[in-house]
């Protein structure tokens, strides 16, 4: 079991994939040349991405292995958890996988004074945290979703909590364009609620990892920075390229 960060992971670019709709942004960046220098899966993802550093499975693998409670997913874990060779973090060892290992539960909750997690999503957040990365990057969490307003997960605040915690910490955050996660997914005019309603909101974007803020209008003209693509804080990016939108 981990007991302190681990060096070789400070300052690296993590990607973190889950199983929602948008972790097709991702597949669409690799297509695109976009590299990272980690790539963490959640859940069932070890069966679909090619490369794999560490996975999160919090859930006890016993679920896969002794229950139908995964539902489809079943018979793929069963098949997939047996060949990892990377390390797949959860809470309860399982002889039949040798790549579990323990989430070191007692040292972040410890050195981060915080013990809100109510997701698997929100443990790999967490520990991408606490070994003091310098950028994640979210595909798959989605939680909620524009075309089924009946529907949600449980994480999205456990989540978004972690995400805040991880840009305090000076951590670039980015999440794909098409997930519901820090309302990536919300037109750049609608990102700011009261001046949505305006005919020339104020609107926030990035410029060189410098926040900034002005009129809709005065984007516009300037045509500096490509509309629509990047981030609560909006933008640089050019158009057709799906880099995640940045915070």
């Amino acid at each position: 079991m981990i007991k302190e960060p681990i060096p070789e992971l400070e300052g690296k670019n993590i990607a973190i994939l889950a199983m929602g709709n948008s972790q097709l942004d991702y597949h669409k960046m690799v297509t695109h040349s976009k590299k990272f220098d980690e790539v963490w899966a959640i859940n069932a993802m070890i069966g679909v991405l090619k490369k794999v550093d560490r996975a999160f499975i919090m859930d006890p693998v016993s679920r896969f292995f002794d229950t139908d409670d995964a539902g489809n997913m079943t018979v793929m874990m069963k098949e997939t958890l047996p060949t990892a060779d990377y390390p797949i973090y959860t809470c309860e060892l399982d002889k039949r996988v040798k790549a579990l290992e323990e989430y070191p539960i007692k040292e972040v909750v410890t050195d981060l004074h915080c013990g809100y997690f109510n997701n698997t999503i929100s443990y790999a957040i967490a520990f991408a945290l606490w070994n003091k990365v310098g950028g994640v990057s979210m595909f798959g969490a989605d939680f909620t979703y524009k075309g089924n307003l009946y529907f949600a997960e449980q994480g999205r605040g456990c989540c978004e909590f972690w995400l805040a915690k991880c840009i305090d910490a000076g951590i670039i955050v980015q999440v794909a364009l098409t997930s519901g996660l820090l309302d990536a997914d919300v037109p750049i005019q609608e990102k700011l609620y009261g001046y949505h309603r305006l005919e020339d909101p104020y609107v926030t974007y990035m410029e060189k990892d410098e926040l900034k803020i002005c009129k809709w209008s005065e984007v516009e003209k300037q045509q500096a920075i490509p509309i629509g693509l990047v981030g609560r804080h909006d933008g640089q990016v050019q158009e057709g390229i799906v880099e995640p939108k940045k915070y």
